[in-house]
């Protein structure tokens, strides 16, 4: 008898690539063929982790109590550390009850959805949107209500939008500032005034605070639970070390909540994947109960080149970008282009303009696509002033020969 079952499960097989990591692959790849690509793709500092971090990850190393299990939900001291560094960064006091450490950022993601949804539960995602967020609401049987927003409200969704969109199915609302991909900062009346929405409604809120620390200008982070007290039993904040701390391949992360739920994801995680690697906790410790010279560095950086990509772009007919307020993104419309003919080839979508881009002038970028965002494309400003001048220059001469 034939089996009649599908290789693959079908929840696993409907997962979508991400993106950015598909397209840092591939300018990886063509850049050890020999090609001398420019990579706007991949979401991380371009600066080493700061030397004291990593001294002390040496020094982890050797210590024989890092060589065996720990705590499935994190080392005690590391989660002590997160309360502190949540207290001193946001004005929230929490507990490390209230803690669970993850392997990165994206587990904290998936971890959170896991624990909060079931099938049917609908979340509210205001687009343009991370391109991970989806997948896990999905895996888990619920369904993403994408609310788009554009330039016309700087890319930030409105309590009128959520309203609309909210329902009797309505578990939670997925919210991030400063924006992946956007680069788009809430001023703190709006993060109140949607907190405040999602208190009198009763619905969880997942805020992704991973680049709290990277904002420009007047931009200021504002943390929706520190700004709203009532939301704390109905909100999960996630973060890392990443972004901060240029650790994105150190693989620590974090979720904040109440205690019942960070219990019950702490017991998942102990069957998925049991404690982060030691070394990795050992390291984060070390940079969460630091200074924060290290990212006062990186953020007057990331600033000048939010500023230069910003000019550059504009620069170039056929696209309009705002300027980015906080992480590292450029997100420009790249609709002005789409359509006309360019090296003998007619792009209608930003997906196959980023083709074109990537094979003629050697440059890669990230689709609107994989944001939920078609029309616009994702820069990332995380590499050296010399590449972002290049990388736009190159854009900028393949665009103009459109007709």
């Amino acid at each position: 008898m034939t089996p009649t079952h599908q290789r693959i499960a079908a929840r696993v097989a409907a997962i979508t690539e991400s993106a950015t990591l598909a397209v840092d692959a591939r300018a990886k790849a063509l850049k050890a063929a020999g090609e001398s690509v420019i990579g706007f793709g991949a979401g991380e500092p371009d600066f080493p982790t700061p030397p004291h971090i990593v001294e002390a990850a040496v020094e982890a190393c050797r210590e024989p109590r890092n060589h065996r299990y720990t705590p499935a939900g994190g080392l005690p001291e590391l989660k002590e550390a997160i309360a502190a560094k949540t207290r001193r960064d946001s004005g929230w006091e929490v507990s490390p009850e209230q803690v669970l450490v993850t392997n990165g950022g994206k587990h904290a993601v998936y971890n959170a959805l896991t624990t909060l949804l079931d099938p049917g539960d609908e979340v509210l995602l205001p687009a343009p949107y991370w391109t991970t967020y989806p997948e896990p609401i999905a895996l888990a049987g619920a369904r993403a209500v994408v609310l788009p927003t554009d330039e016309s409200t700087g890319f930030r969704v409105t309590v009128e939008q959520l309203d609309a969109a909210c329902t009797e199915a309505t578990k939670a609302l997925l919210f991030v500032s400063p924006s992946n991909p956007t680069g788009v900062v809430y001023p703190p009346d709006e993060v109140r005034a949607i907190g405040e929405w999602a208190v009198e409604k009763g619905i969880w809120v997942v805020t992704d605070e991973i680049y709290e620390h990277l904002t420009f200008g007047e931009h200021r982070f504002a943390s929706m639970p520190a700004l709203v007290a009532e939301l704390a039993e109905r909100c999960v904040v996630l973060n890392g070390v990443a972004k901060t701390y240029a650790m994105t391949g150190w693989r620590v992360g974090w979720m904040i909540g109440p205690t019942d739920l960070i219990a019950a994801a702490t017991n998942f995680q102990s069957h998925v994947t049991s404690n982060v690697a030691n070394v990795s906790q050992r390291a984060a410790l070390a940079a969460v109960a630091g200074d924060l010279e290290a990212v006062a560095e990186m953020r007057a950086a990331f600033e000048r080149r939010g500023r230069t990509i910003h000019r550059m772009l504009n620069e170039i007919p056929g696209i309009t970008a705002i300027e980015p307020q906080g992480a590292f993104y450029a997100f420009p419309s790249m609709q002005g282009v789409l359509g006309k003919t360019i090296a003998g080839r007619t792009p209608a979508t930003t997906l196959e303009l980023a083709e074109l881009i990537l094979e003629e002038a050697k440059v890669a970028i990230v689709p609107g696509e994989a944001f939920g965002a078609p029309g616009y494309a994702r820069l990332s400003f995380a590499l050296s002033d010399d590449d972002l001048v290049e990388g736009v220059s190159r854009i900028g001469a393949l665009l103009a020969t459109a007709t």
